[in-house]
């Protein structure tokens, strides 16, 4: 195998969505409409079938149930693990953003080392290190081809230590996913398609 290609998977409409409220460690399900998202693109890989070898999911419900529905779907295993969480955003999780930013307002500058508020939450140089620990365990785990579900935040910052970009953003709508493939003889890290939904098309 001379490359990993990576299919980085945003979960489906959560219940947190719903509400308006920040999500991160809050533990939102999905909704209908997130199960409805989830099972079209397990339709639409059962149609078109992506080759996956292995899938890993984070152990939030949001993303475990979106990686359930796939995986059952096509017949896949799937591998929970705590390293694809979302930020931990500390008191933030579950309220709203009126009420977050009232009580925790946001400092002018706050360093990757800080912790995100006053009362807890990962700091910048955290979410870098367990983004690193993920992907040394996808690249470890076997397999050319694997399916990661998570969210949108973690998931930019695995992109992040992949490409070297501090401070890029990259899009991610429900159940869609970015693809990349990673050189194993080289540091090379191939972006070959960003916020795809072609299950959503139309």
């Amino acid at each position: 195998m001379s490359h990993l290609h990576l299919t980085l998977l945003r979960h489906g409409r959560s219940r947190a969505d719903d509400e308006g409220v920040h999500e991160g460690r809050y533990d939102s399900p999905l909704t209908e409409v997130g199960r409805t998202q989830a099972e079209a693109l397990s339709a639409y890989w059962q149609a078109h079938p992506p080759g996956f070898d292995r899938a890993y999911s984070s152990t939030l419900l949001r993303a475990q149930e979106t990686a359930q529905i796939v995986t059952d779907a096509l017949q896949l295993s799937l591998t929970t693990t705590p390293l694809l969480l979302e930020w931990d955003n500390g008191p933030l999780a579950g309220l709203s953003r009126e009420m977050a930013l009232a009580r925790y307002p946001i400092p002018e500058f706050r360093h990757d080392l800080d912790v995100f508020t006053s009362e807890g939450g990962e700091s910048q140089a955290a979410i870098r290190a367990r983004a690193l620990l993920a992907l040394e365990l996808l690249w470890q785990g076997g397999g050319e081809r694997l399916l990661v579900v998570s969210h949108g935040g973690f998931l930019n910052s695995l992109l992040r230590e992949l490409l070297g970009s501090g401070r890029v953003w990259f899009a991610f709508g429900d159940t869609s996913f970015t693809t990349v493939r990673l050189s194993r003889t080289s540091h090379t890290a191939l972006v070959t398609g960003v916020n795809l939904a072609p299950h959503l098309a139309g």
